[in-house]
């Protein structure tokens, strides 16, 4: 499972790297919606959030469906501006029935790759978004009803609460982190000019590669997720960001264009697990048997026969457990004379929670 962008045939000069102050505000009200999820940023996260005013963070907590669990497209440009104010006079550019869909698209996250028409137009749609928005509780409920009857109206009220953000902490924090992720950006264009866009993709992200075939060019992005865009004739937005780890963010919404909001890097960058392998790993690990194997195999090496006595299982059928485990990458063998001896990777397997979670996060 992977999302997938299509650039056959784009120009290089489509694809660009630059800083969003929307988009860092919007990565940087997610940490503060969800803060387990975001354990480097534990002091400014509990500095922010003690210095809000009641007013501003009880309408934070009325619109967090935009930026919790999961990302708005409205707050992520795919032309990144100098200023906050000039990004969200692009998004005021934004015809309502687009902007609904896109504001209320977390209601509709199953079908967010179908191109569904706005629930502005689609009775169905705006059914099922107050439905979902229903289950979330009545808040939720009440302020989608209210976007769905005046649209203009809550425009302007989301417009000036991200204002009000903006004067309350996020200049001083975007002060702090704009020249990092301007840097970031220049960055990973001059690795774009100088070696290519695979050296350029592998910069952004360990869980980024290019994949070509001879007729078709596309960039992956390994999350848990499965999705498809295409950048031909619309371009490839590149946003850095200094508040978004372990999240790995890609806009592939039917029409637009892709934007790909990348942690600028970190120690935690250095050597992200594939989901694929995440799963392998774990489904390894589930069997009853296997489990019993790895109690031995983590305390020293044995060799099949040795297993097979112990469990009281036939040789051939170790040698498939143990199959299993060598293709998930936990098994460590070594040989003495006629024997093959193997061992449990005990470091692969310590990492297997936490790379559960970044998988799940990404």
């Amino acid at each position: 499972m992977s999302v997938f962008i299509d650039i056959t045939g784009l120009p290089r000069e489509r694809i660009t790297f630059g800083p969003s102050p929307l988009a860092e505000l919007g990565a940087a009200l997610h940490a503060l919606s969800e803060p387990a999820h975001h354990a480097g940023l534990h002091s400014w996260i509990t500095t922010t959030s003690a210095a809000l005013k009641p007013g501003l963070a009880d309408r934070l907590h009325e619109a967090d469906f935009l930026w919790r669990s999961a990302r708005a497209d409205i707050l992520l440009p795919a032309v990144p501006r100098e200023t906050l104010a000039e990004e969200l006079d692009d998004v005021d550019l934004v015809d309502d029935e687009t902007y609904v869909a896109a504001a209320l698209e977390i209601s509709c996250a199953s079908q967010y790759g179908d191109g569904l028409p706005s629930p502005l137009v689609d009775a169905d749609v705006r059914r099922r978004a107050l439905e979902l928005a229903t289950a979330r509780g009545p808040r939720q409920a009440a302020f989608v009803r209210q976007m769905l009857a005046d649209p203009p109206g809550v425009r302007a009220w989301i417009r000036r609460l991200l204002e009000d953000c903006e004067e309350a902490f996020f200049a001083d924090t975007w002060r702090r982190v704009r020249l990092q992720l301007a840097a970031d950006a220049r960055h990973k264009t001059e690795v774009l000019r100088r070696k290519g866009l695979a050296e350029a993709v592998a910069a952004v992200s360990p869980a980024i590669t290019l994949e070509e075939d001879g007729l078709r060019t596309r960039i992956v992005v390994d999350k848990l997720a499965h999705g498809r865009a295409a950048a031909t004739g619309r371009g490839l937005t590149f946003l850095p960001t200094a508040f978004g780890w372990p999240h790995l963010v890609a806009l592939h919404t039917p029409g637009w264009r892709p934007v790909v909001q990348y942690p600028v890097s970190t120690r935690e960058l250095t050597d992200a697990t594939s989901v694929d392998t995440v799963k392998l790993r774990l489904e390894a690990v589930a069997h009853p048997m296997r489990m019993r194997l790895c109690r031995s195999l983590a305390r020293g090496s044995y060799s099949t026969s040795e297993l097979a006595d112990t469990y009281g299982i036939t040789a051939p059928e170790v040698s498939r457990h143990l199959a299993v485990l060598r293709k998930a990458g936990l098994l460590t063998t070594e040989r003495r004379g006629r024997y093959v001896l193997h061992q449990l990777d005990v470091a692969a397997v310590a990492r297997l929670g936490s790379d559960f979670l970044e998988g799940v996060l990404r």
